[in-house]
This record gives C-alpha cells, sequence and structure tokens, in this order.
C-alpha cells in the first residue's frame, strides 16, 4: 500500500508518522520550515501515549511521488477547489480520497439512495462543481476525525487526545478499501473502525463543530466558557437542535442527545477551537462546510433554522473584516 498525505499539518503528519510506523509506505507533501524540519529530522510525535519519530519520505513536488493508493487529505475544505495541480500527480485509475475534513463533504449526496436529494451537488463546498472536477465523488472515503494535535514547532506534533478516524463510502456498507485502509492504520497505532452510516457520525461530530466553531471565534472563548455562560450555553443548544433536525431531513439519524453532545464539549476544558486558531493566526476561517452547508442544507429540506442563520452571518462578516487589507 502507498499513501500519500497531501497537507502535511498537524493532523497530517501524525497519520502519516502512524501509519509509517506501522509499516505503510507513506510520503508526506509539506511546505516550507515544516517540510526542511521533516525531512532532516523525521517527524517528531510528542503524546501521551507516548513519543516517537518516523522518517516518512517527505517533498513539496507531489510528481517525485506518483500515483499512490489512498490520499490522505489534510487540507482545509476551503481549499479543495484549488488542490488539482497537487493531487492530479498522486491520481492513477483506482486511487481513493480521504477526505478528513470537518463539517459537510462535497460528496455528501453521492450515493444516498432512496433519499429526494440523492446526487445533489451541495454549492457551498462544491461551489460551481469545482471540486468535485478536482476530487470525482467515485474516488471519496469519508472520515470522521477525533484526533486533537498541534504543530508544536516545525516537524514537531504534540498529539493532545483522541486516536479515532472513523471511516465510510459515501453509499454505506464495508468496503473492501475501507478495510484496508483501516487495517493499515491499525497497524499505526490508530482506531480506524469502518461505519456503514458514516453520515450519522458527520452530523454528531459537526452538532459541536457548527455551534462552538463559529461561536468561539466571535467571542474568543474557549469550549468550557462557552458551556458555563448560560446564555452562550442557550444558544448553543439551539443550534444544535436546528441541526439534529436537518440532519434527519438530510438522510441520517445521529442517535446523541443535545445535552450529551455539550457536556462532552464542556470535558474537553479550555481548549481554542480550530476556527479560534485560526483568526489568531490571521487566517480564513472554514465556514463554509461546517456552518455554511448547514444552512444551505436547512433551505434545501425547508428545515428553520434562525439561530443557525445569524451566526453564519455574523461569522461571514468577521471573516471579511479580520481578513481584510486595511486602506491608507
Amino acid at each position: 500500500m502507498r499513501v500519500a498525505v497531501l497537507g502535511a499539518g498537524a493532523i497530517g503528519a501524525y497519520v502519516g508518522a502512524a501509519m509509517h510506523r506501522g509499516g505503510t509506505e507513506v510520503h508526506l507533501v509539506a511546505r516550507k520550515a515544516h517540510l526542511e524540519a521533516m525531512r532532516e529530522h523525521g517527524v517528531r510525535v510528542l503524546s501521551p501515549r507516548g513519543d516517537f519519530t518516523a522518517h516518512p519520505h517527505v517533498t513539496d513536488d507531489p510528481a517525485e511521488i506518483g500515483p499512490v493508493d489512498f490520499v490522505f487529505l489534510g487540507l482545509k475544505a476551503h481549499s479543495y477547489p484549488s488542490s488539482g495541480p497537487l493531487l492530479e500527480p498522486l491520481l492513477g485509475p483506482d486511487t481513493a480520497l480521504v477526505a478528513a475534513q470537518n463539517g459537510i463533504p462535497w460528496w455528501y449526496f453521492h450515493g444516498l439512495t432512496g433519499h429526494p436529494l440523492e446526487g445533489h451537488r451541495v454549492e457551498t463546498v462544491d461551489p460551481d462543481g469545482e471540486t468535485s472536477r478536482v476530487m470525482a465523488v467515485e474516488r471519496a472515503i469519508g472520515c470522521v476525525v477525533y484526533c486533537s494535535t498541534v504543530i508544536e514547532e516545525p516537524g514537531v506534533i504534540r498529539h493532545l487526545e483522541g486516536t479515532r478516524f472513523s471511516l465510510g463510502e459515501p453509499a454505506g456498507g464495508v468496503s473492501p478499501r475501507c478495510v484496508a485502509l483501516s487495517e493499515a492504520m491499525v497497524e499505526g497505532g490508530l482506531k480506524a473502525p469502518v461505519e456503514p452510516n458514516l453520515r450519522d457520525d458527520i452530523w454528531v461530530k459537526l452538532m459541536g463543530n457548527v455551534a462552538f466553531n463559529p461561536l468561539s471565534a466571535l467571542t474568543r472563548a474557549t469550549m468550557a466558557q462557552m458551556c458555563e455562560h448560560d446564555d452562550t450555553r442557550e444558544l448553543v443548544a439551539t443550534m444544535m437542535t436546528e441541526t439534529l433536525a436537518i440532519a434527519r431531513a438530510a438522510g441520517a439519524d445521529p442517535q446523541v442527545s443535545v445535552e450529551k453532545r455539550i457536556d462532552g464539549a464542556w470535558r474537553v476544558g479550555h481548549h481554542k477551537t480550530s476556527m479560534l486558531q485560526d483568526l489568531e493566526a490571521g487566517k480564513p476561517l472554514e465556514i463554509d462546510a461546517i456552518i455554511g452547508a448547514v444552512v444551505e442544507l436547512a433551505e434545501l429540506t425547508g428545515v428553520p433554522a434562525p439561530a443557525l442563520r445569524h451566526v453564519h452571518a455574523a461569522i461571514g462578516l468577521l471573516n471579511r473584516t479580520a481578513t481584510a487589507v486595511p486602506v491608507g
């Protein structure tokens, strides 16, 4: 098995290092100081489960790698449409794309047999089909990440918690390619269950992301602070309730209560969401897949979602003003 990690940041480098440790041929595609550090010293993983160093091949040129069996996408979803030049050299006839993204994936309605929206393109995450032209939905394997990592310094990954990467086919069931990938990930010390209905997992995680990520950026608050503030906790609960209704209208049936989901977030403690970290780093915010697509699905399915709409409007404006170039 040959695996390429396109976008070997905190999550991508961690997965690549783990799979390489387990015996898989791994190639990391990275940039700048992080690339140079991994080339010189390998990927150093600092983890409560035990530190280790792995030495997969590292490059900034996918043409050095050639076609692989799996491409693990460590990019943010808004980078997918522009990733064609990097992705193309890695694709063979049967290459699968493992989309380890937050939020609603571009393939969401692909393979959703019997649903009125089967095959529908989600405009927010696949604008004018730009993503699906680069990443054919037939290649997609879904991946829901329950893992927290940060780049402590170039080439050094701090693994904070979680090793679970749930895998699944858009059409459901348990495929040989998902089983093969799962086995390779498990050999590297990761948890990689193959879920016959991965959309349920997508929505369980998204219930947290859709509320906590934008609200954390708007308020600069940690997970615990948002849960402990009564008014914000009530808003989170409202957004989660709306999200559950949209999920069920969109062909999924996540089995989790709102209170259980909020309590789980509170136990994470004073953790900054990825969206707040991106805001503080001056990076564009990952809005479309996390909340924009959920609002789009509310419109498609006729589910009222006023809280989600209002927060989406506010975080969209923040993204514009925070990344705007000052005038004068």
